[in-house]
């Protein structure tokens, strides 16, 4: 909301170089939302793509895991996700126009053989062994999302964030300066039109004296 003022040449210059700020403000968020969306399209289409990777990844384990248990049991199947593992990832800070834009590196291979997971070939299930394979390929898959995951959730905000205040600017803060301007301009010209007559008509009176 812009504040009312006195209708003065004062007021009018404060409210055009508000207005010339305002301006400039708006054209650099412009540039900032058109390079946000140049960095995030060409993620959209693979973040939904990995989405649905993981819906079928998920159905394929969650599917693998019921046929086990139908099998084998809760207790060989809890056994074979035997020994677990530590998740130690290396994250990094991308800037985008001043933006940070987490980033996963070096993301670790989550796939194991029967070795890795210390189950013995002759006496594991196949069964337990497809379970835990497809819950490892979900892991991988998950992994592999979680970098793009933040990279898009981070710019999507971002751009919303970014939106939100050029919508402010353009459709708020810059129609109340001009109308501010405007009014402001029509009382000093009515001003100064009411001083000429005012002029005028001592002038006349001092010739008729």
């Amino acid at each position: 909301m812009i504040t009312r003022a006195a209708p003065t040449r004062a007021e009018l210059l404060r409210a055009r170089r508000l207005l010339t700020r305002v301006e400039k403000g708006a054209a650099l968020l412009t540039r900032k939302r058109e390079a946000l969306v140049r960095e995030l399209f060409p993620l959209a289409r693979p973040a939904a793509e990995a989405r649905r990777a993981i819906g079928d990844a998920a159905t394929a384990a969650y599917r693998a895991e019921l046929a086990a248990l139908a099998q084998r049991g809760e207790g060989e199947v809890a056994a074979t996700g035997w020994p677990p593992r530590a998740l130690a990832l290396d994250v990094t800070v991308q800037r985008v126009w001043g933006l940070a834009v987490p980033r996963l590196d070096d993301l670790p291979a989550w796939d194991r053989d029967l070795t890795a997971r210390a189950t013995a070939p002759g006496v594991t299930a196949p069964s337990l062994v497809e379970a835990a394979s497809r819950f490892e390929r979900l892991a991988s898959e998950l992994l592999a999302a979680a970098a793009r995951e933040l990279h898009v959730r981070a710019l999507g905000q971002a751009l919303a964030r970014t939106s939100r205040q050029l919508h402010t600017l353009e459709q708020r803060v810059e129609p109340e300066l001009r109308a501010r301007i405007a009014a402001v301009e029509r009382a000093l010209d009515e001003r100064e039109r009411e001083e000429h007559t005012r002029l005028r008509q001592l002038r006349q009176r001092r010739g008729a004296s």
